[in-house]
């Protein structure tokens, strides 16, 4: 079971039996044999919806194990083409999944899964699937991130290119003898811990949203606390990397400058820079989540 892409809703629609929340009544046959040609024609198994056909019809490893069910359908909704369908079910954060079943009066009253458990989000799905509606999911189905003929290519590569880097490194030539690359990767590792970066990973979240108001609009920094967009982890990541770099110089190559008005010069230039990072990552804080700083000074002073 494949997590779902970004910015998509994933549901899965319980029938036991369907009924149409809106338009003209439907036999729950007729409803069932529709989702089954929807999900035969789908190549991951997972009925992609729209607004039209989610205000009409209120993949993954239970389909490999029960290819010929009509009782369960996963189904997934892109926030760029459907967010009416994203403001019915009341979605704050990706990803989001929810359960749909027949009972159920209005979209936000559907089931959703807890947010806590999409870290591991295949085997948290299977469980909340199973505890919800007593279907075996089965096995989960994970296909190999290599195929045999790319391994079987990496391979051949891989022996091919043995003789060149013993060469390499008996001649004190590869990456690794180079100071350069250790501080770009030392670089790297710190801009990646500082913005986020493996929360994105793990949380799958998008670089940047539509805006709800204007399609043709993007945004890139999300109000609230319950979500988090790559761009706003890199944007501070940034501001985070700035200031750690000004220091590097300052404490190892400006103290090897010899003129005095040059140190001074520069030591300005830094902590005006330094002030205006910090300054900007306070008040990103401050307008996402509403934490502010407070000065304390000591009562002696007062």
């Amino acid at each position: 079971m494949a997590p779902p892409p970004h910015r998509h809703l994933l549901l899965l629609l319980l029938l036991l039996p369907l009924v149409l929340l809106a338009g003209t009544p439907a036999s729950a046959d007729d409803l069932v044999s529709e989702l089954q040609s929807l999900r035969a024609r789908s190549p991951s198994g997972v009925i992609h919806l729209t607004d039209t056909s989610v205000t009409r019809f209120l993949s993954a490893s239970f389909l490999a194990h029960n290819p010929d069910s009509g009782d369960l359908f996963f189904a997934d909704i892109e926030f760029a083409e459907s967010q009416h369908s994203f403001h019915q079910f009341g979605v704050n954060s990706l990803p989001h999944i929810r359960l749909i079943r027949s009972d159920h009066a209005t979209l936000s009253g559907s089931e959703q899964m807890d947010q806590s458990h999409f870290a591991r989000l295949a085997d948290s799905m299977a469980e909340f699937i199973e505890s919800r509606t007593g279907l075996e999911v089965g096995p989960i189905v994970r296909p190999p991130l290599l195929s045999r003929n790319q391994i079987i290519l990496l391979g051949i590569l891989f022996l091919i290119s043995i003789p060149f880097m013993i060469k390499r490194i008996i001649d004190g030539e590869t990456l690794l003898h180079d100071p350069r690359v250790w501080m770009a990767g030392a670089l790297f590792v710190y801009f990646f811990s500082v913005s986020g970066g493996m929360y994105g990973i793990i949380r799958h979240t998008p670089m940047f949203l539509t805006d709800r108001a204007d399609p043709n609009k993007l945004v890139f920094f999300y109000q609230g606390s319950g979500m988090q967009l790559g761009a706003e982890g890199f944007t501070v990541g940034f501001l985070y990397t700035l200031v750690g770099l000004m220091i590097a110089v300052v404490t190892h190559l400006l103290v090897k400058v010899e003129s005095l008005q040059t140190q001074r010069l520069a030591m300005l230039a830094v902590m005006v820079v330094g002030w205006w990072a910090v300054r900007k990552v306070i008040y990103l804080d401050n307008w996402k989540t509403g934490y502010s700083i407070h000065t304390f000074f000591p009562s002696s002073w007062r």
